[in-house]
């Protein structure tokens, strides 16, 4: 900045007192007392702290925003892909062991996304540790099958245990089924006092 002296003092003892100078506004006459330009710094130093202010609020909100804990919504568990949609536990009619029963006696899983998911080593096993291992087999999006219990030929829509036995009591027990890495992905229970012969 340059340096001027006030010549615009009123009265005899008028003193000379330096002034540092804007970066010469273009509507300031040369020559012209500094003084004048009262309104003009005003505004400018009211702006530059307007500025800052604002710019100090947007930093606080951005770090408020990272600090801010996760809500309890971000913290519920997620659906799990696949999951048990149905149960039929007791098989219709006589339980006579026929080959025709056994696969009256299933468990479904349904895909909830729209991606096909791999089931390849996945379980699905009951409270007494009888287990069920899926092999090679993709499920659809939005697809479900149906894991009978007896013996039949494996499609997109239907699974077979090859069983010659039940393996789903009918008073109670659980379905439990896990991934290719022993996680549990979903579980079903069901007790005789609900009644039925299905859980879904």
């Amino acid at each position: 900045m340059g340096w001027t002296e006030c010549d615009c003092a009123a009265g005899p003892a008028a003193t000379r007192t330096p002034h540092p100078l804007p970066a010469a506004p273009a509507q300031v006459a040369r020559g012209r007392c500094p003084h004048h330009l009262g309104d003009f710094l005003s505004v400018s130093a009211s702006v530059s702290a307007r500025r800052l202010a604002a710019a100090a609020l947007a930093a606080g909100a951005v770090v408020s925003a990272v600090a801010l804990p996760a809500s309890a919504a971000d913290r519920r568990p997620e659906r799990p892909k696949v999951e048990i949609s149905d149960v039929q536990y007791d098989s219709p009619g006589r339980d006579d062991r026929t080959n025709r029963s056994l696969n009256k006696e299933w468990v479904e899983l349904t895909n909830t996304t729209r991606q096909s998911v791999n089931l390849d080593g996945w379980t699905l096993e009951d409270e007494s540790g009888r287990t069920y291992t899926f092999d090679g087999y993709r499920l659809a999006g939005r697809a479900t099958v149906r894991i009978h219990t007896g013996e039949g030929r494996d499609t997109r829509t239907d699974l077979y245990q090859d069983r010659r036995q039940y393996v789903w009591n009918n008073d109670h027990d659980t379905a439990t089924l896990r991934n290719d890495r022993n996680r549990l992905v979903d579980e079903e229970s069901w007790d005789h006092h609900l009644g039925g012969g299905s859980h879904h």
